[in-house]
């Protein structure tokens, strides 16, 4: 028995130290990760503005074209097997580009009237707002999953709304509109950030990214409707 006593407690202390080790590996992956996902999403916030740029002077049959463009882009990224692979960071770099180029022409719109500062106050707040809804996301340890199916619907019924808005005018419903996005889209920042935290893998990196990236596109055109006079 005097033997089995320090046998017994050098194997906990070889537990213990192979424990924290693991733990300390895991935090250098997820770190790694984290940083190579940001890297992801501001490159392809890159091309964006570079999409941007070059579409500037689109019409709307080409703006039209951007924007089918950049959804079978998205689809694609669904169906690769190795998402995070070159073919996989292609595609995303190609959905901000192509997105950048179907929101050129509005871009260019306020640019071209004198209003450039509602471009500055939109990406001002759409920093402060997926800096705080993601840091939330990141930290929290309530698992936001449960509610993934509610506001994927609720996601659902804001498209359907935006359309309907196109044909029918209603007082101040794209201000409503613009704010119940902004509400939709907090929980999917926080959602995204959370997805970040809890994987361990690089191969999520390139989905996850695009998730952010999708996030922070969404909630500055709410801002800029919000900015623009959505409610006039």
């Amino acid at each position: 028995m005097a033997e089995e006593t320090p046998r017994r407690t050098w194997y906990d202390q070889a537990a213990t130290a192979d424990q924290a080790e693991a733990i300390e590996h895991e935090k250098v992956t997820q770190r790694a990760l984290f940083a190579r996902v940001m890297f992801l999403v501001g490159v392809t916030c890159g091309f964006a503005a570079a999409g941007a740029f070059i579409g500037r002077d689109f019409t709307g049959g080409w703006m039209i074209g951007a924007w089918i463009v950049a959804l079978v882009l998205v689809i694609a990224t669904a169906f690769l097997k190795r998402p995070s692979g070159m073919l996989g960071m292609t595609l995303l770099f190609g959905v901000g580009l192509f997105l950048g180029m179907a929101v050129g022409p509005v871009l260019n719109l306020y640019v071209a009237s004198g209003s450039a500062q509602v471009l500055w106050q939109a990406a001002g707040a759409t920093g402060l707002f997926i800096a705080g809804f993601g840091a939330w996301g990141y930290a929290t340890r309530r698992d936001l999953a449960p509610y993934v199916r509610f506001f994927f619907w609720a996601l659902i019924g804001l498209i359907v709304a935006g359309i309907v808005l196109i044909f029918i005018q209603i007082p101040g419903g794209r201000l409503i509109w613009a704010i119940l996005g902004l509400a939709i889209f907090a929980f999917w920042t926080a959602f995204d950030f959370q997805r970040l935290r809890r994987s361990n893998t690089g191969n999520v990196a390139v989905p996850i990214a695009l998730g952010i990236f999708l996030d922070i596109f969404n909630v500055f055109l709410f801002f800029l409707q919000i900015f623009g006079g959505g409610g006039r």
